[in-house]
Formats: structure tokens, C-alpha cells, sequence
């Protein structure tokens, strides 16, 4: 009777454990995921903002001489990131296979422009600064127009302040989410134990002597559930990397260091402290207290 008793305490103490290290591992998973989230809404946003063009279209009468100037120029200008020419007649093919049908050939002529593609290093995706540049090319007499998205680079714009403004405040929310989450586990499985403890403290045991043995237990549960946690992160962002290799999650290999060390550390000091405030509510607590 008492060996069955003994077997079926262990394996309650076993699923208390297991269910603190999954809770711990998927409240720090979830929060090192939205950490990625943070450190790269940045290079997403400039990913974005490096998909937007300014396209110069050249008159007929410009010199091949001037075009060539004019791409190498653009190509070595501090706010450009690449340039692509396009000649009227590739411009020619790619409109023909949109529409179905060569249109030159009710035409009897090519309408088109040669024209030069510019895309913009992401710090300089602005109404202002794309403004300022268009104004100087189309100052050019060989340039006959210039032209961009303006809504498009205005929206984007707004939307990735007001992203990143959510974001940080999600963050806030989930930080502390999870140190509630992670507190409440902690809290279940001391409370499990609360007459160990009250009988150790009757038979002369100090408070610090009772505590020791508790934190420990929950440290390295801590230790267990942030490991996993870890795993998972790696997982997702090399699965990201490899399906998204433009974003280059693995180019900033400090920063990931220091948070997969703060996911670490947050587990543990979380686990040490809930365990810290859980042990003194029970030693605090009268023996009658210990049934409610």
C-alpha cells in the first residue's frame, strides 16, 4: 500500500515538473520568436522599401554616350542600390506578353522609351529624398520624364512606423504575459509540496534552509525549459533563413547571441524568483492557513 502510494506521489512530482518545463519552454519560445520579430522589423521594412523603382525614361535624340554616363553615375550614387536599362525594345516584348499580342504590329512603330530602373538603398525611401533626386534627373536634357510610386513609398512609410510602434507594445504585453504564465506554473507545483514545507519549518528549519532546495529544483527547470525554448527558436529562424534567404537572419550573429543569452537568462531569473516569492507566501502562511 505504501509502495503504491509512493509510485503514485513520484509520478505526480514527475507531471508537475513536465508541466512546468513545457509551460516555461513555450512562454520563452513565443517570446524569443517576437524578439526575432523586433530585431528584424527593420530589415523586412528596408526589404520592402528596396523593391521600389524610380524609373527614368530617356528621349529618342539622347546620346548612347549620355545613357551610359547617366547609368554609371546613378549606379555609384550613395542612395542607389542597383540600376537595370531597359531598352525600348525588351520594353517592347515585356508589354507584348502582358497584353497577349504585339501591339507594334498595328502600331507600325515602337511608342516606348529606353529607360534606366533605380532601386534605392532602404534609408533613402523617402518622399522627400526620392523627390529631390527626381527633381535633378529631370533636369537633364536627354531625360523626358521621371517617374515613382509616391503613394506607395508614402504608405509604406507610415505603415512600418506604425508597425513597429504595435510591435513594441505586443512585446510589452507578452513580457509580461509570460512572466505571469511562468509565475502561476511555479506557483502550482510549490503549492504541491506546501505541508513539506510547513513540516520542515515546525521541526526547527530555517526559512532560507527550506527555500534552497525549491529554487534549485526550479533553476534547473528553468535551465531545461529555456534549452528547448532555444531549440525551437533556432529551428524557425533557419527554416525562415532558408525559405526567406534575402532577409539574411543569420548575417547579425551578435545580436542573435544576445537574445537567444536574454531568452536564456529570463528563464532562469523568472523560474528563481516566482520560486523565491512562492516558498515565502507558504512559510508565511499558519497551519490552518495551508487547507484554503
Amino acid at each position: 500500500m505504501s509502495s503504491s502510494f509512493e509510485k503514485y506521489q513520484k509520478r505526480r512530482l514527475i507531471s508537475s515538473y513536465f508541466s512546468v518545463v513545457i509551460s516555461i519552454s513555450l512562454v520563452l519560445f513565443l517570446l524569443g520568436l517576437l524578439g526575432i520579430l523586433v530585431l528584424n522589423t527593420k530589415k523586412v521594412a528596408d526589404h520592402f522599401k528596396e523593391q521600389i523603382a524610380l524609373t527614368v525614361f530617356l528621349k529618342d535624340t539622347a546620346k548612347e554616350v549620355e545613357i551610359n554616363q547617366l547609368e554609371k553615375s546613378l549606379a555609384l550614387a550613395e542612395y542607389t542600390k542597383s540600376t537595370s536599362f531597359v531598352s525600348k525594345e525588351e520594353a517592347a516584348k515585356e508589354h507584348s506578353k502582358e497584353i497577349g499580342e504585339n501591339f507594334m504590329e498595328f502600331l507600325g512603330y515602337n511608342p516606348l522609351q529606353n529607360s534606366i530602373d533605380v532601386y534605392f538603398n532602404a534609408d533613402y525611401v523617402s518622399e522627400t529624398k526620392i523627390a529631390e533626386i527626381s527633381r535633378d534627373l529631370t533636369q537633364k536634357d536627354f531625360v523626358d520624364e521621371v517617374v515613382y510610386d509616391k503613394p506607395l513609398i508614402a504608405l509604406l512609410n507610415d505603415n512600418v512606423k506604425r508597425i513597429s510602434f504595435w510591435i513594441l507594445v505586443v512585446s510589452g504585453i507578452f513580457l509580461f504575459i509570460a512572466v505571469l504564465l511562468i509565475n502561476s506554473s511555479i506557483r502550482l507545483s510549490v503549492y504541491s509540496k506546501r505541508f513539506t514545507i510547513k513540516t520542515m519549518q515546525m521541526v526547527g528549519a530555517t526559512k532560507g534552509f527550506i527555500r534552497r532546495p525549491f529554487i534549485w529544483k526550479s533553476v534547473r527547470l528553468g535551465i531545461i525549459g529555456s534549452i528547448l525554448a532555444l531549440a525551437g527558436m533556432a529551428s524557425v529562424i533557419y527554416y525562415i533563413n532558408k525559405s526567406f534567404p534575402e532577409l539574411n537572419l543569420l548575417a547579425d550573429k551578435v545580436i542573435l547571441g544576445v537574445l537567444f543569452a536574454a531568452v536564456f537568462l529570463i528563464g532562469i531569473v523568472i523560474s528563481w524568483i516566482s520560486t523565491f516569492f512562492a516558498t515565502q507566501r507558504f512559510l508565511n502562511l499558519k497551519t490552518d492557513e495551508l487547507y484554503y
